[in-house]
């Protein structure tokens, strides 16, 4: 069975940290059709290199987070979309309006901005809110996105107790660890393990 951890990231025009706000710029929410994001994020960033959309638009982000399914010891990542449906754009908001506005709303598999063919910008707080989760999930790390619960049964899949089934004991989320209780020769033995090392019992 598997388990999930996850790190939220923000896709952007760039490979760097999109930057939370630009001088003078505002934030505008497109809704598109969910699945597509990432194909109308890569077809918006081929109009900008190749035409004036670059001198309106500072970045345009697909909100994301980092899976990583854990498997007999092995991490796979994957990544997710934080807001399915979503892309966000960074523009100017003095000249984001009229025909380029129109352009974007035609591309396929789009439905349009939050306030249509006159787009109204995200509030700064929410803006930098959701955008703040970059440097957070940074800072925090890993984080088991479906918990280890005390009392709750894991089966143990690294290590000298292969195999087994215990009962969690103790969780530390920081460490990422926990204690587990399994029964050698019929009596109770506590161990410690790391989160790699055991998966959810069925």
């Amino acid at each position: 069975m598997d388990f999930l951890i996850n790190s939220k990231i923000l896709e952007s025009t760039t490979t760097t940290t999109p930057d939370i706000q630009n001088s003078g710029t505002k934030w505008y929410s497109l809704r598109v059709i969910s699945g597509k994001e990432k194909k109308i994020k890569e077809r918006i960033d081929l109009e900008i290199s190749r035409s004036d959309w670059g001198d309106l638009i500072k970045q345009v982000v697909v909100p994301t987070e980092k899976v990583y399914k854990i498997r007999a010891g092995k991490k796979v990542i994957s990544e997710r979309n934080i807001l399915p449906g979503y892309l966000l754009v960074e523009a100017d908001p003095k000249r984001f309006k009229g025909e380029i506005v129109q352009s974007i709303a035609n591309l396929p598999n789009v439905i349009h901005f939050l306030g249509k063919t006159k787009p109204i910008p995200m509030q700064d707080a929410e803006a930098n809110r959701l955008l703040g989760k970059v440097d957070e999930s940074q800072n925090i790390g890993e984080s088991l996105l479906e918990p280890f619960i005390v009392g709750e049964t894991v089966k143990i899949t690294d290590g000298p107790f292969n195999e087994f089934v215990g009962e969690i004991q103790e969780v530390n989320e920081e460490k990422k660890k926990l204690k587990v209780i399994v029964k050698i020769f019929g009596r109770g033995t506590e161990v410690e393990l790391n989160f790699m090392q055991v998966e959810k019992n069925s």
